[in-house]
């Protein structure tokens, strides 16, 4: 997930993942220049965050439960164990 310091829709999505046992992979865009060309590379040009790469489709701003309900169905692995 790529996302930056104080983006209230990403700690929103954080906390999603985290309660549903999802581990995420963070990139800070503004730490991170590689990061950065890869979410301007998917927003027209922009930093919009939180921009969410789930097997190599790329989504900008996904709705929690939604993101949540496809990597249960279709990326049980990412579930935490136990």
């Amino acid at each position: 997930m790529y996302w930056r310091p104080g983006c209230g829709f990403c700690s929103r999505l954080f906390r999603a993942l985290d309660a549903a046992g999802i581990d995420v992979v963070r990139h800070d865009i503004w730490a991170d220049a590689e990061a950065r060309r890869f979410v301007r590379a998917h927003n027209d040009g922009d930093e919009t965050v939180p921009t969410v790469d789930l097997g190599g489709v790329v989504r900008t701003n996904p709705p929690p439960r939604e993101l949540v309900a496809e990597i249960r169905q279709r990326h049980p692995h990412l579930l935490r164990s136990g």
